[in-house]
C-alpha cells in the first residue's frame, strides 16, 4: 500500500457516501426545506442563535468536531492492531454512522426549536431520562476538559515554537469578529487577512522559540512546582511554566464561553479551520506526489494487520470492541451531536444548509484522519501529535519547505484543532450546568459564574493526574454518548412518522460496542492497576485514581442502559399513539 492509493479510495468512499446515500436521506426522508424558519431567525439574540453564512457556517462546525481524536485515534489504532484495520473503519464508519448522527442532531435540534439534547430526551422520552442524560453530558464534558486540558498545557509548555501562533489565533479571531459582524468587511477580505496573519505567527515561532523558552525558565524561576503520581507510580512536576500555559488555555476557553458566539468562538473556529484545510490540502497532495517525487515516504511500512488482540500486562485490547472507541473522530464521535445540535444546529440559516455543513463537515474529518495514517504508516514509529507533525513535515518536503516549518505547522494545527474544541467544551459546559442546577441555584444560570465553576473543575482534575486513567476510557464514553444521540434521532424520526432504519442500525452497533468497550476499560484498570498496584503502599493515588475511573465508567454504562430501557418505553407509547412524553417521575 502507497499514500496514493490510499487517498484514491479515501476520497471515491467519501464521494459516493455523500452524493449517493447521505444526500438521498437529505431529501427523500428528511426533506430539508429552504423556506421553513430556522430557531437562528426566530429567535436571533446575537449570542447562540445568530444565523450564519453556510461558508462561514461549514468551517465552525468542521474545526468544532476536529480535535486530537482523529489524529491521535488513527495512529494508535495503526500501532495496534495496523494499518488495514483502522482504514476500514475510518471509511465504513463515516459512510454508514459517522455523518448520520452529526447531521441527525443536526436536523432534529433545528425542528425542534434549537433545543438541546437533554431538553429533547425530556419531551421525547420523559423528564427522568432528562436528568439522567444531564448528569451523562456533564461528567463526559468533564472527561473531555480535563483530557484536553492537560495535553495542551504539555504541548505548549513543551514545544515553545508554537505559543506564539495560538496567541495569534484569538487576537485574529477577536478581529475577524469585529470585522465580519461590525464593519461589514467582506468575507474573502476577511480571511485572507486573519489566516493570513495566524499563518505568519505560526511560521514564525521556531524563529523565536528561544524567546518563548526563555520565558518558561522566567516562570519556573518562581519556584512553584505541584506534584502528582502518575500510573507508573512515579512522583513527577507540574512545573509553574506548566501552570502557566494551563491558565492560558482556560483564559483562552473561558473568552469562548462567555462572549457572543459571533464574537470570539465562531471567528476562531473559522480561523483555525483555514489553518487545518491548508495542512490537510497541503499534506494530502504531498502524500500523493510522494509516489512520484519521494517514494521514500510514499510507502506504508507499518504492517496491514498485526493482531485481533494487542493487550498486554493482562489487559485486553481485542479488536471488536476496542478499534471502534479507538479511533472515535474520522468515524464517528459523540462529540459532534453536541455541536450540531446546542452549537451549529442554533446558526442554521437555512434547512438545505444542514447537508453541507452538518455531513460535509463530517466527511471532510474524515480526510484528516486519513493524513494522520498515512503519516504513521509511512514513519513506522511514534505516537500522537509528534507522529503527526512529523509525517506533514514530511509531506510538505515533497514542495521544497524546510521539515522544521512543516512541523512547525503540523504541531501547530494540532494545538489549534484541540483548544478550539477546548473552548467548546467549556462553553457547553456552562450550558449543561445552568440546565442542570439553574433551578435549585438561579446564579448557576449567570454565564461567568457556569463558566468559572466549570474551569475550576477542569483545573482540579487536570492537576489531580487522573487524566492518565480519563483518556483510556474518554473513547469509549464518547462513543457511548454518540449511540445515545442517535437513540434520541431515531425517536424524533419516528414521532415524525419517518423511516428511523438508517440512523437505527447504526445506534444499535455503537450502542453494544461502546458498552462492551466500557466493560473491558473497567476490567483492564482492575487488573493492571488495582489488583497489581494495591498492596503497594506509595501507589495509593496511582489505585484511588484507577477505582474513580472506574465507578465513572460504571455510571456511564448504568446512566446508558437505563436511557435506553426509558427510550423503549417511549417508543411503544409513540406506536401506540400514546404521548410521547412520560409523567414526570
Amino acid at each position: 500500500m502507497n499514500t496514493l492509493f490510499a487517498l484514491v479510495i479515501g476520497i471515491v468512499v467519501i464521494y459516493l457516501g455523500y452524493q449517493f446515500y447521505a444526500r438521498r436521506v437529505d431529501t427523500q426522508i428528511i426533506k430539508a426545506d429552504p423556506k421553513k424558519a430556522t430557531p437562528a431567525k426566530m429567535y436571533m439574540d446575537g449570542v447562540d442563535f445568530s444565523p450564519t453564512d453556510r461558508n462561514v457556517l461549514y468551517g465552525y462546525q468542521f474545526k468544532s468536531i476536529a480535535a486530537a481524536g482523529p489524529i491521535v485515534g488513527a495512529i494508535t489504532a495503526a500501532n495496534l492492531w495496523g494499518w488495514l484495520p483502522a482504514l476500514i473503519w475510518l471509511l465504513a464508519g463515516v459512510t454508514l454512522i459517522g455523518w448520520v448522527q452529526d447531521y441527525g442532531a443536526m436536523m432534529m435540534a433545528v425542528r425542534k426549536d434549537g433545543d438541546s439534547l437533554t431538553a429533547i430526551a425530556h419531551k421525547l422520552i420523559s423528564p427522568r431520562t432528562r436528568t439522567i442524560l444531564l448528569l451523562f453530558i456533564f461528567v463526559y464534558i468533564l472527561m473531555i476538559l480535563g483530557a484536553f486540558g492537560n495535553l495542551l498545557a504539555g504541548a505548549l509548555n513543551g514545544n515553545p515554537s508554537v505559543p506564539l501562533g495560538i496567541v495569534m489565533l484569538a487576537v485574529a479571531g477577536m478581529l475577524a469578529g469585529q470585522m465580519l459582524y461590525k464593519w461589514k468587511m467582506d468575507l474573502i477580505v476577511t480571511t485572507i487577512v486573519v489566516v493570513g496573519l495566524t499563518l505568519l505567527a505560526i511560521l514564525i515561532g521556531p524563529a523565536i522559540q528561544s524567546s518563548v523558552a526563555d520565558l518558561n525558565k522566567a516562570v519556573n524561576g518562581l519556584g512553584l512546582t505541584i506534584y502528582f503520581v502518575d500510573v507508573d507510580g512515579l512522583v513527577k512536576p507540574f512545573t509553574t511554566s506548566y501552570m502557566f500555559w494551563l491558565l492560558f488555555v482556560v483564559a483562552f476557553s473561558y473568552l469562548g464561553a462567555t462572549l457572543p458566539i459571533w464574537r470570539y468562538a465562531q471567528p476562531v473556529n473559522y480561523i483555525g479551520f483555514w489553518v487545518m484545510a491548508l495542512t490537510i490540502v497541503g499534506g494530502l497532495l504531498g502524500a500523493a506526489l510522494a509516489v512520484f517525487l519521494k517514494p521514500s515516504v510514499a510507502n506504508f511500512v507499518v504492517p496491514a494487520f498485526k493482531v485481533f488482540d494487542a493487550g498486554t500486562g493482562g489487559a485486553l485490547q481485542p479488536l471488536w470492541p476496542m478499534l471502534f472507541v479507538t479511533i472515535a473522530c474520522g468515524a464517528i464521535s459523540g462529540w459532534h451531536a453536541l455541536v450540531s445540535s446546542v452549537g451549529t444546529g442554533r446558526q442554521l440559516e437555512y434547512e438545505t444548509d444542514a447537508l453541507p455543513v452538518g455531513a460535509g463537515s463530517m466527511f471532510s474529518e474524515t480526510l484528516l484522519a486519513l493524513l494522520a495514517l498515512m503519516a504513521i504508516s509511512v514513519a513506522g514509529k511514534g505516537a500522537g501529535a509528534g507522529a503527526f507533525a512529523a509525517g506533514v513535515g514530511q509531506f510538505l518536503n515533497v514542495f521544497g519547505l524546510d521539515p522544521t516549518y512543516g512541523t512547525a505547522l503540523g504541531f501547530a494545527a494540532f494545538v489549534i484543532i484541540v483548544i478550539t474544541v477546548t473552548q467548546l467544551a467549556l462553553r457547553f459546559m456552562r450550558v449543561v450546568f445552568a440546565e442542570a442546577f439553574g433551578e435549585m441555584w438561579p446564579a448557576a444560570k449567570n454565564i461567568h459564574i457556569g463558566t468559572i465553576v466549570s474551569a475550576i473543575l477542569m483545573i482540579i482534575i487536570v492537576l489531580s493526574g487522573t487524566f492518565t486513567y480519563l483518556w483510556q476510557i474518554f473513547g469509549a464514553a464518547n462513543q457511548l454518548m454518540a449511540s445515545l444521540a442517535l437513540m434520541l434521532v431515531c425517536l424524533w424520526l419516528v414521532e415524525q412518522k419517518k423511516n428511523p432504519s438508517f440512523a437505527f442500525w447504526p445506534m444499535v452497533f455503537m450502542y453494544v460496542t461502546t458498552i462492551a468497550a466500557n466493560l473491558i476499560l473497567s476490567y483492564n484498570l482492575w487488573v493492571t492497576v488495582v489488583l497489581k498496584q494495591s498492596s503497594k503502599p506509595e501507589l495509593w493515588f496511582a489505585v484511588v485514581g484507577a477505582v474513580a475511573m472506574i465507578l465513572i465508567s460504571v455510571f456511564l454504562i448504568a446512566a446508558a442502559l437505563y436511557i435506553g430501557w426509558d427510550a423503549w418505553g417511549a417508543y411503544k407509547r409513540m406506536k401506540s399513539g400514546k404521548a410521547a412524553t412520560a409523567p414526570a417521575e
